[in-house]
């Protein structure tokens, strides 16, 4: 579970991010996240993967307060969760195959194992026959399903996403979009910051909008609400 408790983000600029914001997301919830540009929709997402700290409040994720959490024990908080961006954030030296394994091995997981989880994993996003191949030989969709097949082979409790089809086509955009629906039927949550108005609107979910570092609106099967 998420939670977030009067949360503020107050940038060394003077910008202020959040504003006293707080919410529940439960486990199991797939959840939008929307609002205008420079809303605070990225700070909400880096909040709860500790890239952005809070300046007051409370973030609390499967339990640990983020707040409060040392430095040191960040990465292991990121072992936990799996998190999808934008640019994909690939590997380019390393195989398919090895981006995906390397989310296994830095902690340590069996070689057998990861062999098992790796293939399992990759045969869910349909790549299973592109193991060998590096990055820059995929097309985006491509490397946007191996950035998913390495944030899901720990098999974590939250999937974040960061814009997860803003660089992509309207039709390689709906693949990845049903692969997230899969992900969260087999009980993932998943918390997806986007600004496509088509997907929001089509394929409704719980919709929290963000504007001026505030909750503006959190409703069930709720709409985009913005134009464009």
């Amino acid at each position: 579970m998420i939670e977030m408790k009067k949360v503020t983000k107050k940038y060394p600029n003077g910008v202020v991010a959040m504003n006293g914001i707080s919410t529940k997301i439960k486990q199991g919830e797939f959840v939008y996240v929307v609002g205008p540009s420079g809303a605070g929709k990225s700070t909400f997402i880096k909040l709860m993967y500790r890239e952005e700290k809070a300046t007051s409040g409370e973030v609390m994720v499967n339990g640990i307060n983020l707040t409060t959490l040392k430095s040191a024990r960040v990465p292991h908080l990121r072992r936990q969760l799996g998190v999808v961006f934008q640019d994909f954030k690939l590997l380019p030296r390393l195989t398919v195959y090895e981006n995906v394994a390397y989310a296994m091995e830095v902690i340590e997981e069996e070689p057998k194992k990861i062999r098992e989880r790796v293939m399992e994993v990759l045969d869910l996003v349909g790549l299973k026959h592109k193991v060998r191949m590096l990055p820059t030989e995929l097309s985006g969709g491509e490397q946007q399903r191996v950035a998913i097949a390495r944030s899901i082979v720990n098999k974590p409790g939250v999937l974040i996403a960061d814009e997860p089809t803003g660089n992509l086509d309207p039709e390689t955009s709906w693949e990845i979009m049903d692969l997230f629906e899969e992900i969260n039927r087999n009980g993932t949550t998943v918390v997806m910051a986007t600004h496509n108005r088509d997907i929001v609107n089509t394929v409704r979910k719980r919709v929290i909008a963000i504007e001026g570092g505030l909750i503006v609106r959190d409703e069930y099967g709720g709409d985009y609400g913005y134009e464009g």
